[in-house]
């Protein structure tokens, strides 16, 4: 099959198929190809590009897998991180954090929980939090 762009003398363009060049060309001599928005006879092809396929290598699927191992091993090395070297506040984290933020507490990295609204008002406040990412599965007790 072969698609040819095609105009009319009324210059509406339009699409159409045929299974050979020359069915094309036998088609339009015998008067059988015709504008759909005029019914002109009077119909030439215009400039296409060609759709050549398998010119170009295809990149191979992503191993969605491995790429899953490897952001849970960062979110384990991130919260590792945070565990190693900051100071766990519990729920006392919004009141904290805004004291730091305040100056009415000791300058330190903290980390903790805080209820959704807690976070919102904290972020309205400009008090700078991030969620921790929660803690992967062990990869050994994963099926």
């Amino acid at each position: 099959m072969i698609r040819y762009a095609l105009q009319c003398e009324n210059e509406h363009g339009f699409e159409a198929w045929f299974s050979t060049s020359s069915d094309y060309d036998a088609q339009a001599a015998a008067g059988l190809v015709e504008c759909p928005a005029c019914g002109s006879r009077a119909v030439s092809k215009q400039i296409m590009a060609p759709a050549v396929s398998g010119t170009r290598k295809s990149s191979p699927a992503p191993d969605l897998a491995k790429m899953q191992s490897m952001m849970m091993q960062a979110a384990r090395e991130v919260r590792g991180h945070v565990e190693r070297n900051f100071d766990y506040v519990g729920d006392a984290f919004a009141r904290e954090a805004r004291d730091i933020h305040e100056g009415r507490s000791e300058k330190r990295e903290i980390y903790g929980e805080a209820t959704p609204a807690e976070v919102r008002k904290l972020r309205e406040d400009g008090v700078p939090c991030a969620p921790l990412p929660p803690a992967p599965p062990d990869p050994a007790k994963l099926n």
